[in-house]
């Protein structure tokens, strides 16, 4: 069965990245462009991840992940927080609001794949 990881971000260009990496890793991607779209999609189809830019219009990515949490099954769906946020405090809150790992913008596919190994969404292939 095909993982799902909902891409959230208001820039096309990380949007069209981001799902170059994650089909490279066999995912099939999905894309919102706010949290308020991301948010309808999960409700129709919970994804297995979500990689999830923090800044966005609409609705940010803090916002999305506290009500992404409260809905029903949305528990289930591995938050990656994307930001070129480099306070801690900052880092805490999005973990303390239901995010699992966070990522450096900019990023490129070995961190993404490290950290989906990571969180348990990809099992290390031994060489």
């Amino acid at each position: 069965m095909m993982r799902i990881c909902l891409v959230v971000d208001d820039s096309r260009v990380v949007r069209k990245i981001a799902r170059r990496i994650l089909e490279g890793l066999g995912f099939e991607v999905a894309e919102a462009g706010d949290g308020v779209e991301a948010l309808a999609f999960c409700a129709a189809a919970m994804p297995d991840a979500v990689l999830l830019d923090w800044a966005m219009p609409t609705m940010d990515g803090l916002e999305f992940v506290k009500r992404l949490r409260a809905e029903p099954g949305g528990d289930a769906p591995l938050v990656l927080f994307c930001s070129s946020e480099t306070n801690p405090a900052e880092i805490g809150r999005a973990l303390d609001a239901g995010a699992d790992e966070y990522i450096m913008k900019p990023f490129d596919g070995d961190i993404i794949e490290a950290k989906l190994t990571e969180v348990g969404l990809l099992q290390e292939i031994a060489a």
